[in-house]
């Protein structure tokens, strides 16, 4: 299930992309009363945006303008809305997107072609360990996709480790759709409980909400401690509700492919220029064929790295390297500067720990002060040195550090009202 045009030449897919785009422009200046308003107040004339270099003659779009004007973005009448689904609200407030059937069945298309990317086939058996519920979009998006693939479908839900292995014993899924995390705690309760995992029928999973690999594409900490343990196939995928598209690995492993039928993605500095090859800037997207609430030049906060090379597996598009971090969670820490990943990889280093969340705040100096709440057996001093000892190792600086409960912490990194857990708790003065 390989798209043509993902393995047209650079310059065809370009070609391809700027006839979408002038569609694409043509409908948001009919149906958008946002970007009606945007071309009206920045002079601006679509007939003249024929390239995507033209792009840069067009305002970005942000999560803010969104949040504003949400009802301005919606270019459909309440008729034609089969779903109402919202951002996990990691930024800020929530944000509400309308979907049409059109856009469902967008969806579903983006989701099994990201499948086919990562080698899953109408053969497999796909085990869904993410909620579907809960105004979810991902959810949803890896049924309809699994379903358009053809594949079979176990919908788990999230958490419950007796139920994930009893439905792995009595449906013999193939395919894990996983928080990488979450795959580590099915081993680990698959060892108390004497479960033979490693014979299980589960050949691959499809990792979302974590890093797998590292800028360089080597393996984070977290993913090689899952194939230590589990000798399965690993694939990641990035995306967004804003997007409503992925990027997902091949079997090389070598950064998300794009989906040019579906989406523009450009990489912009902070004053919202195209960054120069080989440097990270923030994920800035344009959604193509989106009919309910399509966007155009919508910053999602991610800073990526983007690779043109060819890749092996036959596809010509363009891939985006792992999440650095996210804008706004940017530290500035003792004259380093840091993205939450990067301490993620750092604490999943250090045995002993089972649980934790990162805080930061302004000190008394108007400065980041990073605050580590952390579980374990044996809180000591000994265990405290030996954690701000790996963070000095790594970053040469080191955060404070306090013990408190698991029960705590999961408090904290589980709300009620959350579909991801929380690790990171941005207590800084705006």
């Amino acid at each position: 299930m390989l798209p043509e045009i993902e393995k047209q030449s650079k310059e065809k897919i370009k070609v391809f992309q700027e006839e979408k785009l002038r569609q694409h422009l043509e409908y948001l200046n009919s149906k958008s009363a946002f970007y009606k308003r945007m071309f009206k107040n920045n002079n601006i004339d679509i007939r003249k945006i024929k390239t995507l270099e033209d792009l840069q003659n067009i305002p970005v779009t942000t999560k803010e303008d969104i949040q504003s004007y949400n009802e301005d973005f919606i270019c459909v009448g309440k008729k034609d809305i089969i779903d109402y689904i919202t951002t996990s609200g990691t930024l800020g407030d929530p944000v509400t997107f309308a979907m049409t059937d059109n856009d469902l069945e967008r969806l579903a298309y983006n989701e099994a072609i990201s499948f086919a990317c990562a080698g899953c086939t109408d053969e497999d058996i796909f085990q869904l360990t993410t909620t579907i519920d809960k105004r979810f979009m991902a959810g949803l998006a890896y049924f309809l996709g699994a379903r358009k693939l053809g594949a079979g479908i176990v919908r788990v839900g999230s958490g419950i480790p007796e139920l994930q292995w009893d439905s792995i014993e009595r449906m013999k899924p193939t395919v894990l759709i996983a928080v990488p995390s979450f795959i580590l705690k099915l081993i680990e309760y698959a060892e108390k409980k004497g479960i033979d995992y490693k014979k299980s029928t589960i050949k691959k999973a499809v990792c979302i909400g974590e890093s797998l690999r590292k800028p360089d594409f080597s393996l984070t900490t977290l993913a090689k401690k899952i194939k230590d343990k589990w000798d399965i196939e690993l694939y990641s995928t990035y995306a967004s509700t804003e997007m409503g598209t992925a990027f997902t690995e091949c079997k090389y492993g070598i950064g998300g492919h794009h989906h040019p039928e579906l989406i523009i993605f450009e990489l912009l500095d902070d004053n919202n220029k195209a960054v120069k090859d080989g440097e990270a800037g923030e994920v800035t997207v344009t959604t193509l064929g989106v009919e309910g609430m399509p966007l155009l030049r919508f910053k999602t906060g991610d800073v990526c790295y983007a690779h043109s090379e060819p890749c092996k597996c036959g596809r010509n598009t363009m891939r985006l390297g792992v999440v650095v971090g996210r804008k706004k969670q940017m530290i500035k820490f003792k004259g380093t500067t840091l993205y939450p990943p990067a301490l993620y990889d750092i604490l999943a280093e250090i045995s002993g720990i089972n649980n934790y969340v990162i805080e930061v705040y302004t000190n008394d100096i108007g400065t980041d002060q990073i605050h580590l709440r952390i579980s374990c057996d044996n809180p000591s001093e000994e265990f405290e040195k030996q954690i701000k000892d790996s963070f000095r190792a790594k970053i040469r600086v080191s955060p404070e550090v306090e013990f408190d409960s698991f029960e705590n912490i999961q408090k904290i990194s589980f709300p009620e009202t959350s579909r991801k857990p929380i690790t990171f708790i941005d207590k800084r003065k705006k």
